[in-house]
């Protein structure tokens, strides 16, 4: 796309976050004791089937009522603002494998659980295991430091809070289409650097054939329709392969801006989560953030989030390379970190224990 081609985007997915903080009842939607009700009663009977989470559908998990609330939230995260809110999931009494089946039942409804790392976890844990995010196959969500704002690259990232921590842990959200257009009116040549290629790193998780890197640029067009991918640590991450390029004086310099707008109160929403909360964001139209907490040294009371990657039919029609970095499902949305041959999970508890119990199912590569 030529710099004189871009231009501001519009619509209800660019928003200010002071502005749509004033009108949280559009966004978020808490359970009716009806909706409680229906939802325990699927789950119930999964559990009385024998079901595998994984084996979890639109059709065996259902919602009659609940489900139309859902189907207003798949527009809000597609056509909409690009995130909902659902709040009073009732995980104080449900046992951790009937709050997976709760929340991969209503996730369901909006899309196909995708693998979230090349272990092919379905049903992935933001939790502190101690891990260092700085080295090459670190994970940000997997320690309890701040994340920048980022992308993940599925349509859809969900978050179930089960525990919060002691102190901080923040969720902030803000409307990629925002950014781009600060970007654009502050610096129209870094916007331009933005939709260029820029190699980034696949921190270990290599499919079969491909090099331990890709290529994306940040700002993506389709038909006019701007989707936004960023992470900065892939693509600082990267730079660790000598035969890719060196990052330029204009790359870096727009990264700084991007971050910079990025934080911005005046465009940031701030989330706190309780638990029972669950938050869906569309990774094409939203960047999140969180920032770093003090967790509980009891291992049973430290913050939990459980989380889930979904494939959507209702998802925007993407540029091809994001297929250079992830494959297709059946449906032709990008799979995750769908690896040939993994056999996709659900894992109960994070990786550091918890009493064992995960599901598994083996998972066809497509595309």
């Amino acid at each position: 796309m030529q710099q004189n081609e871009l231009k501001p985007v519009t619509g209800p997915r660019v928003w200010r976050g002071p502005e749509i903080a004033a009108h949280e009842a559009e966004w978020t939607y808490r359970l009716s004791p009806d909706d409680i009700a229906e939802l325990d009663l699927a789950v119930e009977k999964i559990v009385a089937q024998g079901l595998d989470v994984l084996d979890i559908t639109r059709e065996n998990f259902s919602l009659p009522r609940f489900s139309r609330t859902i189907r207003r939230i798949d527009d809000a995260l597609h056509k909409g603002v690009g995130f909902a809110m659902i709040r009073g999931i009732p995980v104080d009494r449900y046992d951790r494998r009937q709050a997976a089946i709760a929340y991969f039942g209503i996730g369901a409804h909006l899309g196909e659980a995708v693998a979230q790392n090349a272990k092919g976890h379905a049903l992935g844990h933001v939790y502190d295991l101690g891990f260092d995010a700085s080295k090459p196959t670190g994970r940000g969500y997997q320690t309890s430091e701040t994340l920048n704002f980022h992308t993940d690259p599925a349509d859809v990232v969900g978050l179930l809070c089960l525990k919060t921590s002691k102190s901080g842990g923040t969720s902030a959200i803000v409307s990629s289409g925002a950014v781009y257009n600060a970007m654009l009116a502050e610096r129209p040549d870094l916007v331009q650097v933005l939709t260029e290629t820029i190699c980034r790193d696949r921190r270990g998780e290599i499919p079969e054939g491909r090099d331990p890197w890709y290529r994306l640029p940040v700002f993506n067009f389709r038909d006019g329709h701007l989707t936004t991918n960023y992470v900065r640590s892939t693509i600082n991450k990267a730079q660790r392969f000598e035969n890719l390029p060196r990052l330029t004086e204009a790359q870096l310099e727009a990264f700084t801006l991007i971050e910079r707008i990025a934080s911005d109160p005046a465009l940031v929403l701030n989330i706190d989560f309780t638990p029972g909360d669950i938050q869906f964001l569309s990774d094409h139209y939203i960047m999140h953030s969180r920032t770093a907490f003090e967790d509980y040294p009891e291992p049973e009371k430290r913050r939990h989030l459980l989380r889930l990657w979904l494939a959507c039919d209702s998802a925007p029609p993407l540029v091809d390379p994001y297929y250079e970095f992830m494959g297709r499902t059946a449906s032709g949305r990008p799979d995750g970190y769908l690896m040939p041959g993994v056999t996709l999970t659900a894992p109960l508890y994070p990786e550091d224990g918890g009493p064992g119990a995960s599901t598994q199912r083996l998972a066809e590569k497509v595309g």
